[in-house]
């Protein structure tokens, strides 16, 4: 069962968020889209949330900044950048989740999914050896390279894109959506801060964290036409930063290139002065993940059908992988867990649906409208084409049913979408402010960074994929 502390909390929470859903349902709605409301939408609200400030240096190996998406809404992005685009990343075994010296502590847990042992076998010791002499080889397939460190300045700002240089390490990008029941959250709250800045050195990617339009300011389907929007800023920034190395390449290989302070800045010709520097230096969007949290599972899971249907038309960006952290998801007839936990901790039934009411209108409310329902058909293309789908559930969780009843009709079509259940675990125990330095949330972290490494990998690096992830998982 869960702690005492967690209950106690849990009572104040569900307090102070009802309250705040009632008031929101009271008060006249404006709609962002029109009816005289405020066009440019709401993102976060302050008066909730701690906000985390942006550090563009390598703060605990993250830099972090905000970006502004589009000019006629909110929509913003808080990229996360791990250190390791400017080096290799350390062979030590002590660098990888399940690794070093507490590697027998982590081959115990990670058998908790297989055969339990009571200590690291002699075939899994071997495992290790020989992951780790193929991952000192794999790093190199990065082509890592030093030659940007000179573009950080004397106070650890990274500055970003060397235009000349051609052995920027490139890494995959994860676009991550934050949990908040469509109302409250933010992307650049100190939860979401350090939630993000844990999984962009985990699972070794830059981190886009999204910060969408709130309901009931803005209806649905804003939060999630936002989520689609940001993946097709991604491949217009890919575009956009091919196109200024080739406007380079023709000026004398670069030779028109500005520098100042010693820092390499992109000519203002066609379209550089939209390209975003760190995505353009060390972005791979050929390697994009998705992942939600709660809600912005919900959300995600939206953004992976409509990559499905647009097909090449988003190239070069494609949708390797997604995570489901305990989605937000439900349906008019009840589960065993809607019913059994009705009541369960933080977010109960009766306040979710309140929530619903807050993003859907009044005309197309419906617990199985398909943003809320997964299982009904009709929600877009064949499941056969989803992405691989991870999803996170919690055993204290009202949701959880709904979320295992998906992932098992992703399965059946023969998607790779394994189930990761926590024992005594609350909805959002592994964002949730209070519990992110829990164990359990940081081994809920490792787990999702041996998932989605194996999706991530580059094709030459197979060997790894079928020797690590099966001495890990089995």
């Amino acid at each position: 069962m869960p702690s005492i502390g967690v209950k106690l909390y849990s009572v104040f929470f569900k307090f102070m968020l009802k309250h705040r859903l009632q008031s929101r349902l009271q008060a006249p709605e404006t709609d962002a889209s029109g009816g005289g409301g405020p066009s440019f939408g709401v993102t976060s609200r302050p008066d909730e949330e701690t906000v985390a400030a942006a550090n563009p240096s390598f703060a605990e190996g993250v830099a972090t900044k905000d970006y502004h998406i589009d000019a006629l809404t909110s929509l913003s992005i808080r990229i996360f950048l791990p250190d390791t685009c400017l080096r290799s990343p350390e062979t030590s075994t002590k660098s990888r989740p399940g690794f070093g010296s507490d590697a027998a502590q982590s081959f115990n847990r990670r058998n908790s999914y297989g055969s339990p042992d009571n200590g690291v076998s002699s075939s899994n010791s071997n495992a290790v050896t020989r992951a780790q002499n193929v991952d000192s080889n794999r790093r190199n397939s990065y082509g890592c390279s030093n030659d940007d460190l000179d573009l950080k300045s004397g106070s650890g700002t990274y500055r970003g894109y060397n235009p000349v240089g051609n052995k920027c390490r490139k890494l995959p990008v994860m676009l991550q959506f934050h949990g908040g029941g469509f109302v409250s959250g933010s992307n650049d709250s100190v939860g979401n801060d350090y939630f993000c800045r844990r999984i962009a050195k985990l699972c070794d990617v830059i981190v886009l964290a999204v910060g969408y339009r709130l309901a009931p300011e803005n209806k649905y389907p804003a939060a999630f036409e936002d989520g689609l929007k940001v993946l097709h800023w991604l491949a217009k920034q890919n575009n956009l930063a091919e196109c200024s190395k080739s406007l380079g390449s023709l000026k004398g290989g670069g030779a028109d290139l500005r520098k100042s302070d010693g820092n390499w800045r992109v000519p203002d010709a066609f379209g550089a002065s939209m390209v975003e520097p760190w995505l353009a230096a060390h972005g791979d969007p050929s390697r994009c993940v998705l992942l939600g949290v709660s809600c912005g599972g919900n959300i995600a899971d939206y953004v992976a059908r409509k990559a499905v249907e647009a097909g090449k038309l988003l190239d070069p960006v494609k949708v390797v992988a997604q995570v489901l952290l305990y989605p937000f998801f439900i349906g008019s007839v009840p589960t065993h867990s809607e019913i059994k936990l009705a009541n369960s901790y933080f977010y109960d039934k009766a306040m979710c649906v309140l929530a619903w009411k807050l993003l859907l209108t009044e005309e197309e409310f419906s617990l199985d409208h398909p943003a809320a329902n997964p299982l009904i058909s009709g929600r877009g293309p064949p499941l056969k084409q989803m992405p691989p789908t991870l999803t996170v559930v919690a055993e204290h969780d009202w949701m959880r049913d709904r979320a295992i009843a998906y992932s098992e009709e992703l399965r059946k079509v023969n998607v790779d979408a394994p189930v990761l259940e926590y024992k005594d675990a609350v909805h959002e125990f592994a964002t949730l402010d209070m519990l992110l330095k829990t164990p359990q949330a940081q081994a809920c972290a490792e787990d999702i960074a041996i998932w989605v490494k194996k999706h991530i990998s580059l094709r030459d690096d197979g060997a790894f994929g079928s020797m690590a992830l099966s001495a890990l998982f089995y």
